[in-house]
């Protein structure tokens, strides 16, 4: 036997029964990859031995999952001692759920198959997952007795009773595995809550008080719940929850009364956790509120946290997503003690909980020439510990690059004996892929966007009539329901960021391509936008920031919001347009609030790109507006949000005007709007491209390339002065004219061209031009 330190167990592992032991350990324990071992906390079970990790070499280290650690009754930083075991292949396995289910007559046969060479004793967590949702069970009773291995020859024998133990706890069974993307806050809210709980002793030693409340701050569906049971459940502590309404009463004192019984009971069944949830609906800043309960109810709240005697042994935390409504009594040491902000997810963390939250769905690899290669890339890159698999994978590459055909690559996967392997790496690369997609979605909203993408699997059998509703499911068809990449894209295009859900725009398909001509502009928009979202790291290591806004000016019609649709899109950022009429109130103070919030959901919900058209409608100079001041202010409003002390992380601002002389002299510079960028009349040259985008679906000249080109040089030729916007009013007008003369007409001539040149004519005059050529002088000097 060896006593060894209980830490956190890695994604993939979590509910196969399985645990990890550095390598040294295993080397003086004769362990191999594949052993049953016995696992002692203050509780015994079994599990299957994997190799441990190079990074845990020599820590004396065993990582185990929620499950097993629910089991043993040990928390991470806690010490177990193991001794090898051997099991037999089980006879027969009760189980019975942690919660009341209902599932039909053969079910048993489909949690066999999923719970295939798994090892499990009596009084085991096993998890059984239907379409990303993951039923846990209790192991009741087996035979032979404990350890057994779930095999080909095992009964299972499922009860529709939830287990009593389970049952009758108040502990939520939310394990640290199944937070992601909250490693720090994890961190600092175990040394205040479940470090006073577990080991006291510390702070008598040090002399000091442990923290008597934490308050959870962040936007909705951040994971502030989530952390709350968890933190309950890993410390072994009972849970109580304070919800507002069930609370309130209309009777005098009874409110009082009824928070006060909750504090009683959780101090006697100490160690407790009392969970507050929306903390600003308990809890109202006393001058704001007009109730006398609301009143009272935060003052008994406040005795109460006084009055905790079992301080350390009994937790209150409490969460909101306004905790600037929230009494300030409240939010000094003593009370709520400690204050952790709850963000929305960044790149790693989205794939993290994307990893959780696909962890339980039977996912199936897509194998295009794309998903291919990119799983290759990520089979044999130099991260990957697996070295056997990393060499075969060279193989695949070389026939994909050599090919190009996905049979093939597949073929050689399976007589390398590595498919398995690349179909891991092909769906844990299209989970990354994904998580770079899914720019400020909170925790809940990806939760969301994988249960809509399982109902999209769900909703193909149900369409080809596969599943019978009023009959049972066989396990067959269980089996075979898989979750593809499209189904996942499918959702996304239903499922938002619920932090944008109120000025989130959905951006048209506008690419580059679209756009005809203007390359320059295309190349500094792509180097102020696209170039910091996607490689910020660059940035960094040339010491310098990238800029802050971009002005699009030049004459109507040229292309400057289409611009800002593109690069919306391009770089894959949420896209906020705002327009000059919906900022402005007759309230006081109401239109910089607008901006306020505006730029609030944008930081929360970073990268984003705010666009502002028609901007010389929204900040005028200064001065000239007379008996406005509703504008003043609104020009402060902005200037204070693109420089004041806040800074704007991964905020892009792009303001476009064809009247830059009226807009406020200070937005336009270095550090707030850095550049200016004129998007010129078409010339020649660009004309002939915008023909090209707004004809490449128009029947011209029965389709020969050649006159076709020709009659597109020609209109190029004949159409000085007019913008892309008039171009594509010509070519419209073309078609009318067409299907005017003949509504069975099969092409469009160039008469109809040279007759809408006539009804459509040029926007930009000479002076216009003249006048953009000032202005660049100008904005250069």
């Amino acid at each position: 036997m060896v006593e060894l330190i209980v830490e956190e167990a890695y994604q993939s592992d979590v509910g196969k029964s399985t645990v990890r032991i550095d390598p040294v350990t295993m080397q003086k324990l004769s362990l191999e990859p594949g052993d049953v071992i016995q696992i002692e906390g203050k509780e015994t079970t079994y599990a299957t031995v994997l190799r441990g990790y190079l990074d845990d070499q020599n820590t004396k280290t065993i990582r185990m999952d929620g499950l097993l650690r629910q089991v043993t009754k040990a928390g991470i930083g806690d010490k177990v001692t193991i001794e090898k075991v051997q099991a037999k292949e089980a006879k027969k396995i009760v189980l019975a759920p942690s919660r009341p289910v209902r599932f039909n007559a053969g079910f048993e046969d489909y949690v066999k198959s999923r719970l295939d060479k798994q090892v499990v004793g009596k009084g085991s967590n096993v998890l059984v997952a239907v379409l990303g949702t993951a039923f846990q069970f209790v192991v009741v009773n087996t035979s032979p007795k404990s350890p057994v291995i779930v095999g080909p020859a095992t009964t299972v024998e499922l009860k529709t009773e939830p287990a009593g133990e389970i049952k009758e706890t108040k502990v939520p069974s939310v394990s640290y595995e199944d937070i992601g993307g909250l490693r720090e806050e994890v961190k600092k809210i175990r040394e205040m809550v479940e470090l006073p709980m577990r080991h006291p002793e510390l702070f008598d030693r040090l002399g000091i008080e442990p923290p008597k409340g934490v308050l959870l701050a962040g936007p909705p569906g951040t994971g502030k719940t989530l952390l709350a049971k968890a933190v309950a459940n890993e410390s072994g502590a009972n849970y109580y929850t304070i919800n507002g309404p069930e609370i309130m009463s209309k009777y005098v004192g009874e409110t009082e009364e009824n928070l006060r019984k909750i504090f009683e009971e959780a101090e006697e069944n100490a160690p407790s956790v009392i969970f507050i949830d929306e903390i600003d609906a308990v809890a109202p800043k006393r001058d704001e509120v007009t109730g006398e309960v609301e009143r009272r109810m935060v003052a008994q709240l406040l005795t109460l946290l006084d009055g905790l005697e079992n301080r350390g042994q009994v937790v209150i935390l409490a969460a909101t997503n306004r905790p600037d409504s929230i009494d300030i009594a409240l939010r000094r040491p003593g009370r709520l003690d400690r204050e952790l902000t709850i963000g929305i997810p960044d790149r790693n963390a989205r794939r993290e909980i994307l990893d959780i939250h696909t962890r339980s769905m039977p996912l199936e690899a897509d194998y295009d020439e794309l998903s291919l290669k990119d799983g290759i890339s990520y089979l044999s890159s130099s991260k990957r510990k697996d070295i056997d698999a990393r060499d075969k994978s060279k193989t695949l590459q070389e026939i994909l690059i050599s090919t190009r055909d996905p049979n093939l690559v597949v073929e050689k996967a399976k007589e390398l004996g590595i498919i398995d392997k690349l179909d891991v790496a092909i769906v844990k690369s299209f989970v990354r892929e994904l998580a770079d997609k899914t720019h400020g979605f909170a925790g809940a909203d990806l939760s969301v966007l994988c249960k809509e993408a399982a109902m999209k699997s769900l909703r193909k059998l149900l369409d080809n009539k596969k599943i019978d509703l009023d009959e049972e499911i066989p396990k067959e068809v269980l089996e075979t329901l898989k979750v593809t990449k499209t189904d996942f894209y499918d959702a996304l295009k239903e499922v938002e960021p619920s932090t944008l859900r109120e000025v989130l725009v959905d951006v048209p398909d506008i690419k580059w391509v679209d756009i005809g001509g203007l390359e320059d502009v295309k190349q500094e928009l792509i180097e102020a936008v696209e170039w910091p979202l996607k490689y910020p790291d660059k940035f960094t290591k040339m010491g310098i920031r990238p800029p802050k806004g971009i002005l699009l000016y030049g004459a109507p019609g040229t292309g400057k919001t289409l611009l800002a649709k593109a690069v919306a899109n391009e770089s894959e950022a949420n896209f906020i347009s705002v327009k000059g009429p919906e900022i402005f109130s007759k309230w006081v103070g109401d239109s910089e609030k607008a901006i306020r919030e505006i730029f609030k959901k944008a930081r929360q919900a970073s990268p984003t790109v705010i666009f502002f058209d028609e901007i010389d409608s929204i900040a005028p100079v200064r001065g000239m507006s007379f008996g406005n001041d509703a504008a003043e202010k609104v020009v402060n409003q902005l200037l204070t949000e693109l420089d004041g002390l806040e800074e704007p992380k991964d905020l892009v601002i792009i303001a476009a005007t064809n009247r830059p002389k009226l807009i406020d002299p200070a937005l336009l510079r270095p550090g707030r709007i850095d550049r200016m960028v004129l998007v010129p009349a078409p010339d020649k040259d660009t004309r002939l491209k915008i023909f090209k985008v707004h004809t490449a679906n128009m029947p011209l000249l029965n389709n020969e390339e050649e006159e076709k080109n020709n009659l597109l040089m020609e209109l190029a030729e004949k159409t000085e002065g007019y913008s892309g916007a008039d171009i594509a009013g010509v070519c419209r007008e073309a078609a009318m004219i067409t299907l005017r003369e003949n509504l069975e007409a099969q092409i469009i001539p160039k008469e109809s061209f040279i007759k809408a040149m006539k009804k459509v004519k040029p926007s930009i005059t000479k002076e216009d031009e003249e006048e953009n050529r000032k202005l660049v002088e100008e904005f250069n000097s």
